[in-house]
């Protein structure tokens, strides 16, 4: 008999002994557990105020693009959500110490250098393409050239870029391959014109005839935001002394106001009788002395 109670008291204890080791172990487990987790939310949420202050639209200038930053901000949060979960996991698996993380994280390693062995390009045009969005260097819309293709932009992603050019044709670029562009919609755009006059012509009666001509087509044409001035004589050939006029016109209106002012000018300097120099051909002959006379434009 108290052999038998010996031997249950030598149980009771084992088993105070083995619930003691259970609940220290994973007691401290779950605290550790609790402590990630709790981590995890802190730095995800600092994470998500600071991309919340850097892409704040109200911080930045009035033509930073709201979309952009709306998209740059979903995107960074996505990463940050992604990150965090996926290095919790792996803390939680570590600290509860049931699977080994070794094997999981060496063949992670493996994958990702695989990955990255054969995806730089792609890997170059994401990058790229979120500093193009970050730096809105251009946007759907506009004109631009990039990689030597100009035309307006129909799509900007992460990776590619899409523009189509003024023939119908679409140029499809990786953004790793853009390197420097130019943008012809920010800012006042410049439109000249070389007005050629001849030699026999007053040039200060010239002058004054386009200063009224250019005047007049400011006043009927809203696309001008600057001029058009007359800046005078910039260039004497062997035929002709040229006159340079400029203005300042709305981003993509320069093309159309130096058409218009090359029309106007053309139509008023014939009212005028002031002569554009063109070259002639005159074919002499033994018969006559002028058998035929050929002009053209120059």
């Amino acid at each position: 008999m108290l052999q038998r109670l010996t031997q249950l008291q030598f149980s009771a204890d084992q088993m105070e002994e083995l619930l003691t080791d259970f609940l220290f172990t994973w007691g401290s487990r779950i605290f550790k557990a609790f402590l990630i987790i709790l981590l995890a939310k802190i730095v995800f949420s600092v994470g998500s105020a600071v991309i919340n202050r850097i892409f704040d639209p109200a911080a930045h200038s009035p033509t930073a693009s709201e979309n952009k930053l709306k998209t740059l901000n979903s995107l960074l949060h996505s990463l940050l959500r992604y990150t965090v979960y996926a290095i919790t996991a792996l803390l939680l698996i570590s600290n509860l110490e049931v699977i080994d993380i070794g094997p999981i994280l060496a063949g992670a390693g493996i994958v990702g250098l695989a990955v990255g062995f054969g995806a730089q390009n792609l890997v170059r045009d994401v990058i790229a393409g979120f500093f193009i969005l970050l730096e809105d260097q251009y946007a759907v819309g506009e004109y631009i050239t990039a990689f030597n293709c100009s035309g307006i932009v129909e799509e900007v992603g992460l990776r590619i870029t899409k523009i189509r050019g003024f023939g119908g044709e679409l140029y499809i670029i990786p953004n790793g391959l853009i390197e420097s562009v130019t943008n012809w919609n920010r800012g006042k755009m410049r439109a000249l014109v070389e007005v050629r006059v001849s030699y026999e012509e007053d040039i200060d009666f010239v002058l004054a005839e386009l200063e009224k001509i250019v005047a007049e087509y400011a006043a009927e044409d809203p696309d001008i935001v600057e001029g058009p001035t007359v800046l005078g004589v910039s260039d004497m050939t062997e035929s002709a002394v040229s006159v340079r006029v400029i203005a300042r016109t709305v981003p993509m209106a320069q093309w159309k106001v130096e058409r218009a002012l090359r029309k106007l000018i053309k139509k008023r300097f014939a009212e005028l009788g002031i002569k554009i120099p063109y070259q002639r051909h005159v074919v002499y002959t033994q018969d006559s002395t002028v058998q035929k006379e050929e002009s053209y434009r120059g």
